[in-house]
């Protein structure tokens, strides 16, 4: 981490507070206090001080690639290259080229000689994003450049003799791809020596708040201004919500409420409409079927006001009874009434 990287990270601000500990605060974007992510981030860290292979498995937007970053920057080859290929992005016909590098004249079109991915990470990392999706004959080269330790370049017969780490990651299934065909089985061995699993962001509640700060403090740090704090509503909401596209979703809807946000502190109303609903979804249910269909109509804070008053209803006013139809907790319903001026009945009048 950089000077300036550390003094950011050391300012004080109670608006501000993460949850986590020097474990994961120590590379931008590895965040969580969560059980899990504390042994990941253990686990991380001491493959980092071998050069064995590592496969990163999870969901898209869990954060793979930083964690590959991590190992690369707590192992002795930090001050080596870091070479990230996508290789979904990639068509077939520019696999090899990619991959391996070429000379001149090897194909139309190539001009002049290229090194490739693995040649450029010499002496560092090579990080295959989404490595299963790779063709079989790139597969083939590929276990055969990591067998032999040297590559050799499209259009070339000599072999390049090459020093490098491999970090691979995917979403998919790698052992089911082996069974129907799909990947071969001597690579699948030959990858799959540490095998490291980052969990979903709707497994590890915890960290979204501490990520929901992180993200507000760069979009802060990136214009010149202020930071900014959640309000306790949002922050409910931010931790009831299931995060479909993890890390990544938390980025973006940090970035917009930050861009939307008036005050210093984000609140509800900042937040994207689907995030600030909550558990809107499992309110609607209970509004009769003219309601229902008028919902789109309504605004949010409308609706759920609706949805209060018609379970409270419901319930004969017991508000232990309208949370848990609710799917709300007692003490965000005690708010959302008092902020709707819901009126309730007076216990001492029979």
């Amino acid at each position: 981490m950089s000077s300036e990287e550390q003094r950011t990270s050391s300012r004080k601000d109670s608006r501000h507070r993460t949850g986590t500990d020097s474990c994961t605060m120590d590379f931008r974007g590895l965040i969580g206090g969560s059980p899990a992510m504390q042994r990941l981030c253990k686990m991380a860290a001491d493959v980092a001080k071998r050069r064995c292979t590592v496969v990163v498995l999870g969901e898209t937007g869990t954060g793979k690639e930083v964690l590959a970053r991590f190992i690369h920057h707590r192992s002795d080859r930090a001050n080596g290259p870091f070479v990230p290929v996508d290789c979904a992005s990639l068509p077939d016909s520019l696999f090899e080229s990619q991959l391996f590098g070429h000379v001149r004249g090897a194909f139309t079109g190539a001009s002049r000689d290229s090194l490739g991915a693995i040649r450029s990470a010499d002496g560092g990392t090579l990080f295959l994003d989404e490595v299963g999706e790779l063709n079989l004959t790139v597969q083939a080269k590929l276990l055969r450049a990591l067998q032999e330790r040297a590559v050799v370049p499209v259009g070339e017969s000599k072999p390049r003799p090459v020093d490098i780490r491999v970090i691979c990651a995917t979403n998919r299934d790698l052992s089911a791809m082996v069974k129907s065909g799909g990947f071969r089985q001597d690579l699948f061995f030959r990858l799959h020596v540490v095998v490291l699993m980052l969990p979903p962001l709707r497994d590890r509640r915890e960290d979204v708040l501490a990520l929901c700060h992180h993200f507000l403090a760069m979009q802060a740090d990136a214009y010149g201004e202020d930071r900014k704090g959640i309000s306790d509503d949002a922050a409910e909401a931010l931790s009831a919500y299931n995060w479909p596209g993890n890390i990544r979703e938390v980025g973006n809807a940090m970035e917009q409420a930050h861009a939307l946000a008036a005050s210093e502190v984000i609140g509800l109303a900042d937040l994207p409409p689907h995030i600030a609903a909550g558990d809107l979804a499992a309110q609607i249910p209970i509004l009769d079927a003219t309601e229902a269909s008028r919902s789109s109509d309504l605004s949010m804070v409308e609706l759920e006001r609706r949805a209060i008053t018609e379970a409270l209803r419901r319930t004969r006013f017991n508000k232990a009874a309208a949370s848990r139809l609710l799917q709300m907790n007692v003490k965000r319903l005690n708010r959302r009434i008092i902020r709707d001026g819901i009126k309730l009945p007076d216990p001492n009048v029979e």
